[in-house]
């Protein structure tokens, strides 16, 4: 299926065209049809020969209904401008003009029609020059009456050359349908209508409300009128939600993919000079502060904050579901006057809180403007440094960097100077902590802003540091002591090599300077073996307590054992404990120990 907004200021002669070619009347209310006057967006469809489906959105033209007219034509991909032999181009026709072309809208057919009425030639001349000035370009132009009926078979074949220049639609893609219209049918519920231009909506599929986040289920889908289970983009379609009021969804919203786009009330945006004006429009003196943005069917309240060259962020007035390449416009209502195109550069830019902040922001979106779609995720990555896979995705952006695992990438100019950090800031820490084997990794997590714990192991890993027992440690930081621990550690050595279980008790720690801090560093260097708190010995004291035990006859009593190893019970009984939960000795059931052997 194509769908094509019918636009132009002539109500009455688009809504007899779009009924010549459908047999349908595209005026929903009697009031429209009794003035002559489209107040809202109609819609019809007719297949053309050799079969092609095509629906059309037919928009207001009068300036009372700019923003329902600019609600049709949003998600529509392609356009047949109305423009009347006898009365010419007109300044609706202008403004119709800048909208499709600030939406980036770059297919089009031209119909003069009521050319029973005038000469079509003047009119059918100006209107050409007046689009071929925008980025619709040369345009295919038909003359036609719809009282007559001549020139149906011209709009016809122009028709089908309109839609077959169109581009494929990805049905694969994310569904982001907008709401034009909500109502509840009797029997059926609530009941939203919109384009489809990517993405397959599918019965029984879930979709998620953008304005509040609620997770609804599709019930059933129509489009042209036949119910069907799945419709592909591109498409009009209506579709059935089960569990919301209709009253809940108003025209602008929009129906999406479930977790699959990024909400933003901020966005930094190119813009473009309206109505082919040939002005850069972040140029113009004269762009307000306080404008209307429009995109798909919604209309959101925005304050403009231009940067510089050509760029400006956009403080929308509510979230909406955006992503980079996105095209809207900014319309002026108080001036009744397209202000500006615009095209979504960045869907979650940086702060601006820095003193020249907004220029430098400036020069990085003047390079991004007119970048591929690779470039700029590279770019968004090089500033972030990781992201997901499903923010790429949220972002409407291709996945670039490094993978650093958990779904991770990371820009390689980003991870270099990670690394780089990171070996300074262990180093530092090191200096600054010279008992300590090294920073925790979550304090480092913080430090450099890494993601997750893992993206640190790997850092370190990059870096070639060990992680011992949840520290990032400087490489042999393990196996030394600072100078004055050293030294007391190597005369409480000489002390437990000649009574290998006589462990000093608190005063003489105390007169060695060992506290708690020096002790823990030794143990980390292994230096010392830490039986109990309080009781320290060499690093080979559990073995050779066993060899010592195992002279013993069998079982034996902690008594026994203590005078075996001529150590006081201070020791003995958690030398034993430990011994006992290392598997070396096991305790009976009558209170005394026995050495494992190996055949045990």
């Amino acid at each position: 299926m194509y769908v094509i907004a019918t636009a132009g200021h002539v109500d009455h002669g688009k809504s007899t065209l779009v009924k010549l070619l459908t047999g349908m009347e595209p005026d929903r209310w009697e009031q429209e049809r009794r003035r002559g006057l489209t107040i809202d967006l109609g819609f019809a469809w007719t297949t053309l020969p050799g079969g092609a489906e095509v629906a059309f959105v037919d928009v207001p033209g009068h300036e009372r209904f700019v923003p329902n007219m600019l609600a049709g034509i949003g998600p529509v991909p392609a356009v047949l401008f109305v423009v009347a032999a006898d009365e010419g181009w007109m300044p609706q026709s202008a403004e119709h003009l800048q909208a499709l072309d600030a939406l980036g809208v770059r297919h089009a057919l031209l119909a003069v029609t009521r050319c029973d009425l005038a000469d079509p030639e003047p009119a059918r001349r100006q209107a050409l020059g007046r689009m071929a000035a925008t980025g619709l370009g040369p345009v295919e132009s038909v003359t036609v009456s719809g009282r007559t009926g001549e020139g149906l078979d011209r709009l016809h074949d122009g028709l089908l050359r309109l839609v077959g220049g169109l581009p494929p639609a990805d049905p694969d893609a994310d569904v982001r349908l907008w709401a034009d219209r909500s109502f509840s049918v009797v029997g059926a519920g609530t009941v939203v209508t919109g384009t489809l231009t990517a993405g397959t909506l599918r019965r029984g599929a879930e979709l998620q409300l953008a304005s509040t986040g609620a997770v609804v289920r599709v019930r059933g889908l129509q489009t042209l009128g036949r119910d069907l289970p799945e419709v592909r983009a591109v498409a009009r379609v209506a579709v059935n939600l089960r569990g919301v009021e209709h009253r809940a969804i108003g025209r602008g919203d929009a129906l999406l993919t479930p977790g699959r786009w990024l909400m933003t009330a901020e966005v930094d945006v190119a813009l473009r000079g309206a109505g082919g004006s040939g002005s850069e429009a972040g140029e113009r003196s004269d762009l307000p502060r306080e404008l209307v943005l429009h995109v798909g069917s919604a209309s959101v309240s925005a304050r403009v904050r231009p940067l510089g060259a050509g760029s400006a962020r956009l403080r929308l007035a509510r979230p909406l579901p955006l992503r980079v390449g996105d095209r809207a416009l900014l319309r002026d209502p108080g001036r009744h006057r397209i202000a500006a195109g615009v095209d979504v550069l960045d869907v979650a830019p940086p702060g601006l809180s820095r003193r020249g902040a907004a220029r430098l922001r400036a020069v990085e979106l003047a390079a991004l403007a007119d970048a591929s779609p690779r470039a700029v995720a590279e770019a968004m990555l090089r500033r972030r440094r990781f992201a997901t896979a499903d923010e790429f995705q949220a972002m409407g952006l291709p996945e670039v960097g490094d993978p650093v695992g958990d779904g991770r990438r990371v820009h390689p100019g980003a991870w270099r100077e990670s690394v780089v950090s990171l070996r300074a800031l262990i180093d530092e820490w090191r200096d600054e902590h010279p008992l300590e084997s090294g920073m925790p990794v979550e304090a480092v997590r913080r430090r450099l802003r890494l993601p997750a714990a893992g993206v640190v192991e790997r850092l370190a890993g990059a870096a070639g540091l060990p992680v011992v027992e949840g520290r990032v440690c400087a490489p042999g930081s393990l196996a030394v002591l600072p100078g004055p621990v050293e030294a007391a550690v190597a005369a409480l050595t000489v002390e437990l090599r000649a009574a290998p279980f006589a462990a000093p008790d608190a005063a003489r720690m105390a007169e060695l300077h060992l506290g708690a801090r020096e002790l823990a560093a030794a143990v980390r260097a292994g230096r010392l073996l830490k039986v109990a708190e309080g009781v320290f010995l060499l690093p080979d004291g559990d073995r050779r307590a066993a060899v010592v035990l195992a002279q013993l006859p069998q079982p034996f009593t902690l008594s026994q054992a203590r005078q075996a190893l001529r150590t006081t019970r201070r020791v003995a009984v958690p030398l034993l404990e430990l011994l006992d939960h290392r598997g070396v000795t096991e305790r009976l059931a009558d209170g005394t120990h026995r050495v494992r052997t190996a055949s045990a």
